[in-house]
């Protein structure tokens, strides 16, 4: 079977105008017809003829300077007319050719009035008009109330709107067909980078299926690129391992000074731990790990305890058990990072768990010296090292906290960082109780 080649976007959209534009052309062609075709029982032909007749001879029998009043006196609730010296008689949308014939067979006088028959505009109730010339050419100018009108111009009015019914119905199919993959686009640009890259089945109009088809090429260049860093960076953490093993062998059976050796020893613990902290930072982008089930405060207070058993000033504050959903490795990483930070600057450490509004709160606080407020944001940059924190002997590439940022929004949550008022620094993590995997 053939596929059916699509016109695009623009050619939809030109087929829907056109389609209407055809619908509106054979709808008014339909209106014409009726008001040609259209007639009144006995009763309201017989009424407007013999209203029409009277108004006539009235007028045409009266003086020029009366025959305002007089048009003004022959008005009543369902029919009105008005005298004009000279007055143009407009061309009618809508004339009622039938039923001119037909009051001109009842009433053969008016056929001296050049008689005009009309329908006028919605817009002016949908009442029958028309004009007529009197003897000395000035024009009565009429409307008059009848029933059958009103069905009429009920059934004009729906007629008439139905191309503006189907114009909204094909409008919203048709939005709705484009958006339809583009949300499907939307919800995959959420995970580039996280997983595997799950291709979108192209579909939609042309111009939809080539955004599509390019998306597929970025997500695929961009998994590359973030496989090639990673495996990049693993090599280089491991190739390095063993030289560094050997240097520490070596220098343990060195004759070099005391003083020597625990420099050189420090060097090589440096290089060890610049190695993991990159490494780390590496694998906190990978989040291949399954989400499961885990107990966020008794991981906390276990990693409060540790530091108390290596002689910290660590507190906890919080339930013995909440449950979340989440990664455990790397949220055990989260609050290595920050509680080793506080004690590495301050000394001392204070974590406080609780739940707030569907999410759990994680506050971790010290008493060190801070951070600049002008810093608070930077220092979440990778291998960012901020003087006035940390010297340079300081272990580490500046990777900790923005390895915590990475994990935590990768979980759905969010990480902020403050000084607190009577000093120190003050980080808050706020992760869902179930995060979207």
């Amino acid at each position: 079977m053939r596929r059916i080649v699509s016109i695009g976007l623009l050619g939809r959209l030109l087929a829907i105008l056109v389609f209407v534009v055809a619908l509106d052309f054979i709808v008014n062609a339909i209106v014409f017809e009726r008001a040609n075709e259209f007639s009144l029982e006995g009763e309201d032909a017989s009424r407007i003829s013999d209203q029409l007749v009277v108004a006539y001879r009235i007028l045409d029998q009266a003086a020029r300077a009366e025959r305002r009043a007089v048009a003004e006196e022959l008005v009543t609730e369902r029919f009105s007319i008005t005298w004009a010296p000279q007055a143009q008689r407009r061309a009618p949308s809508l004339e009622l050719d039938r039923l001119r014939r037909q009051i001109l067979a009842r009433e053969p006088d008016l056929k001296q009035t050049s008689l005009r028959l009309h329908l006028e505009s919605l817009a002016s109730k949908g009442d029958i008009g028309g004009s007529m010339i009197l003897s000395d050419q000035s024009v009565a100018s009429f409307k008059a109330d009848v029933n059958e009108a009103w069905t009429f111009n009920a059934q004009r009015g729906l007629i008439l709107i139905l191309p503006n019914i189907l114009l909204m119905i094909l409008g919203a199919l048709l939005v709705r067909a484009t958006l339809q993959p583009l949300r499907k686009l939307i919800v995959a640009t959420r995970s580039v980078g996280n997983d595997e890259p799950q291709p979108i089945p192209a579909s939609g109009s042309p111009e939809v299926r080539q955004l599509i088809s390019a998306f597929n090429d970025m997500q695929d260049r961009i998994h590359q690129l973030i496989r090639n860093r990673q495996l990049t960076v693993s090599a280089i953490a491991h190739d390095l391992r063993t030289p560094l093993t050997r240097l520490q062998m070596r220098l343990e059976h060195d004759t070099a000074e005391a003083d020597d050796r625990e420099a050189m020893a420090a060097d090589i613990v440096e290089m060890r731990m610049l190695l993991q902290s990159l490494q780390a930072f590496n694998e906190g982008l990978d989040h291949k790990e399954p989400i499961e089930r885990l107990d966020i405060a008794s991981l906390a207070e276990t990693l409060i305890d540790d530091s108390k058993d290596r002689g910290y000033d660590a507190a906890y504050a919080g339930p013995a058990h909440l449950e979340i959903r989440g990664r455990r490795l790397p949220l055990r990483r989260v609050l290595s990072n920050l509680i080793e930070n506080a004690l590495h600057y301050a000394g001392n450490v204070r974590l406080r768990l609780s739940l707030a509004d569907g999410m759990v709160e994680i506050v971790v606080e010290d008493d060190g010296p801070g951070i600049d407020e002008a810093n608070l944001v930077e220092v979440l940059q990778p291998f960012v090292r901020l003087d006035e924190a940390r010297s340079r002997n300081t272990p580490g590439m500046g990777l900790g906290l923005a390895i915590v940022d990475r994990i935590v929004r990768a979980e759905g949550g969010s990480f902020a960082l403050s000084n607190r008022a009577e000093g120190g620094l003050r980080a808050v993590i706020r992760l869902p109780l179930d995060p979207v995997a």
